[in-house]
């Protein structure tokens, strides 16, 4: 007779228990899982590239441009080969979304040239920082790693350069103004170096290397810069490497142009290469910009 009495009473108890539970619950009270701790606290994502697929590598350089930049494409008599040149080698990649490449090569008369594009789209995994910023990080390091030289500074008003490469204060007006005893001797001075001189000729051919050396890019994507190496020595075939690269918002392209000339003694015009491998990066930024 205990026994049955007893049953009773535990079921009546756990009845109240649920009771107390469901109420708690019901007037607000935190339930198992909540953690008041953590409540309303959202982490921002950072802001998104703009870019979330690359092209096709080896179709984005046209026909067009291919026989500028390899001229010896269109001395390849078999058209089979030639189509074959034309096509391009795509880049290994296990992710075209994130890397796509292609290279081309072909051989002339005069030199063998080179063409590689590389694209890479860079994605952020760090909440604070954007995808932008991250590939503004990595073209900093192409930058670092390609030396390029310091900016040449320009020398300020009344400064004259000396032989050396430094500078020397201008002669005031006083000194420079001859005395009545001199007016002869200065007179045959100034007939003497009317005809041009050797020292301006040699600062026209400086001024113009300037112009070429490897340099940041002002008028190219978001930020660019072009790098010129000239390899090879003495009477060895000169091999000239020039190498663009830029980055718009979160992707970065790479442009390598190589040339190697068959003939000894025969140095690859710094100036052509650099034209033409900037017009491919204007045309490539121009495509992304779609």
């Amino acid at each position: 007779m205990q026994r049955k009495a007893y049953v009773p009473g535990v079921v009546a108890l756990l009845a109240a228990l649920l009771a107390g539970c469901s109420s708690s619950a019901d007037d607000g009270g935190p339930t198992d899982n909540s953690n008041p701790g953590d409540a309303g606290t959202v982490t921002a994502a950072a802001q998104p590239g703009r870019y979330d697929a690359l092209p096709e590598a080896c179709g984005a350089v046209g026909r067009s441009t291919l026989d500028s930049l390899l001229p010896g494409i269109v001395q390849i008599p078999d058209e089979a080969r030639r189509e074959a040149v034309y096509a391009g080698q795509a880049t290994l990649t296990f992710d075209t979304d994130r890397k796509a490449g292609c290279r081309w090569k072909a051989d002339s008369t005069d030199a063998i040239d080179h063409l590689s594009v590389d694209f890479e789209r860079v994605v952020s995994y760090d909440n604070a920082v954007s995808d932008d910023g991250q590939a503004e990080t990595l073209f900093a390091q192409k930058v670092t790693a390609a030396g390029l030289p310091a900016p040449t500074a320009s020398r300020p008003a009344g400064v004259a350069a000396t032989p050396s490469g430094g500078t020397t204060a201008a002669p005031s007006a006083a000194a420079s103004s001859p005395s009545p005893s001199s007016s002869a001797s200065a007179s045959a001075s100034a007939s003497a170096s009317a005809s041009p001189s050797t020292p301006t000729s040699t600062s026209t051919s400086t001024s113009a290397s300037a112009d070429l050396q490897s340099r940041l890019l002002d008028d190219l994507g978001d930020e660019a810069f072009v790098d010129d190496v000239l390899a090879g020595s003495g009477s060895a075939a000169k091999q000239r490497t020039v190498t663009v690269v830029f980055r718009t918002s979160n992707v970065i392209v790479s442009i390598e142009y190589e040339e190697q000339a068959t003939s000894l003694g025969v140095v690859p015009d710094s100036k052509e290469m650099q034209d033409n491998a900037r017009k491919l990066a204007a045309q490539l930024a121009d495509s992304l910009a779609g």
